[in-house]
């Protein structure tokens, strides 16, 4: 390993500290497709877990068995029919279900016991533990069809879960339930997921798909509200299996799990770069806006400085110090994503001597470079002219070295310094030699 990848991996490290400290003790469900099962992403994933779980993270691993069965049951029997996302299982496809299930369990039990040294699973001490936590029920009839012994989950048994995963243990599920005659049902791995999920309370779901959900312009969807994935989601021509993951990611996220995600199963390392970046791999949904605007507090000066340092030294913002920034914390709005600060701009309100407002100013608008043409400065603009407007104030002026552009675009006007305010024209800077925009009347 070079130098540079040194530093490169110490950087990712330090930058994933946070996540680190704040995925401690938390639950999280995965569900995973028989096809990646099948494959050698598996040996990868397992590592991947194996290091979530000594990080203190609580693991329920579902797990899927289609292709398997696509594979062992051949011909045009009722065992190989797939009606509307569920397997038509008679007593052969069961047989099959159980086999393949048991095949999977030790499989994935030896994957979590290697502990070779020099390799990622070195001195593992990961417990796996299974067993009958999925109450079931027939699925029945549907269109005519009897679907025989497939199923629907009924219930979780969550005290047993729970004791497991308390004592240490990452849990395997996999997709067969038990109903109190005694009978076995084949499940499905989304519904059993996000079944677990939800009576569980987790922290995180995660489905690993064959694709991420994409918009009306065919561009991935890398996070939204429940809300707007189910209204912005393209699924027109998908085999079934992600339409039905999206409604059950929305269904979760709305029914308390904090965060659900999707992953490209055959991405490489995907779910660590999902936990431990702030932009992820996949997609992300949650019940509310990732990121989001609002007023800011003292403990975002941090943040702010972070995010308009760079801009203060190429000059294309006025330098303001730490105590200026805590003394004006009070006028300024941020955007926020994943507990960061991405955009910033504050709003200043001259009076007249009675108290009215007289005019607004609107300054130190900034977004992280990451994070531009996304319309968050326009959020805040907007935001900052509304507040401007309830106050009372007929204009808003602002100063700009490099983005009048930007402004003249939404309304502004270039001025002169004599449409300062008369407080504020005797502190404007020739040196900086700024330029002044004005937007009248407000509206």
């Amino acid at each position: 390993m070079t130098a540079h990848s040194d530093a490169v991996s110490i950087a990712w490290f330090r930058d994933a500290s946070p996540y680190i400290e704040a995925h401690r003790g938390r639950t999280l469900v995965l569900a995973l497709p028989g096809d990646l099962l099948a494959s050698a992403r598996l040996v990868t994933l397992t590592q991947d877990l194996t290091l979530l779980g000594r990080l203190g993270m609580r693991l329920v691993l579902c797990f899927g068995l289609r292709a398997q069965l696509d594979a062992t049951l051949t011909g045009s029997g009722g065992g190989s029919r797939i009606v509307d996302g569920r397997r038509v299982t008679d007593d052969d496809a069961l047989d099959a279900v159980i086999t393949a299930a048991g095949h999977a369990r030790v499989e994935l039990e030896a994957r979590f016991s290697i502990g070779l040294p020099n390799t990622p699973m070195a001195g593992s001490s990961l417990p796996v533990s299974s067993g009958n936590f999925v109450a079931a029920r027939p699925f029945g009839v549907h269109g005519g069809v009897d679907f025989e012994h497939t199923g629907s989950v009924r219930e979780v048994r969550i005290a047993a879960l729970r004791r497991l995963l308390d004592a240490g243990h990452l849990v395997l599920v996999p997709p067969l339930g038990h109903s109190l005659t005694g009978e076995i049902f084949n499940l499905t791995v989304d519904e059993v997921a996000e079944r677990i999920a939800v009576s569980l309370g987790a922290d995180k779901l995660v489905w690993f798909v064959d694709r991420l959900p994409v918009d009306r312009a065919g561009r991935a969807i890398r996070q939204a509200s429940a809300a707007r994935l189910a209204a912005d989601a393209a699924l027109t021509g998908d085999d079934g299996r992600l339409a039905d993951v999206v409604t059950r990611a929305c269904r979760a996220s709305r029914a308390g799990v904090e965060r659900v995600h999707l992953l490209e199963w055959d991405a490489p390392d995907t779910l660590l770069r999902e936990l431990f970046t702030r932009d992820g791999s996949g997609t992300m949904v949650t019940a509310e806006r990732w990121d989001h605007v609002r007023d800011a507090v003292i403990d975002d000066v941090g943040g702010i400085i972070e995010l308009i340092s760079p801009l203060q030294e190429s000059g294309a913002l006025a330098t303001r110090s730490r105590e200026q920034l805590e003394l004006d914390i009070e006028r300024f709005v941020v955007s926020e994503r994943d507990g960061a600060i991405i955009a910033c701009a504050a709003l200043h309100l001259h009076r007249t001597p009675d108290g009215a407002a007289a005019a607004a100013e609107i300054a130190c608008v900034a977004t992280h470079p990451d994070y531009r043409g996304e319309g968050r400065a326009d959020a805040l603009l907007a935001l900052l002219e509304e507040r401007a407007r309830e106050a009372g104030a007929t204009r808003a002026l602002l100063l700009s070295t490099r983005a009048g552009h930007w402004f003249v675009e939404r309304g502004y006007v270039e001025t002169t310094p004599d449409a300062l305010p008369h407080a504020h024209r005797a502190h404007y800077s020739r040196q900086r030699n700024s330029k002044v925009y004005e937007k009248t009347p407000l509206r």
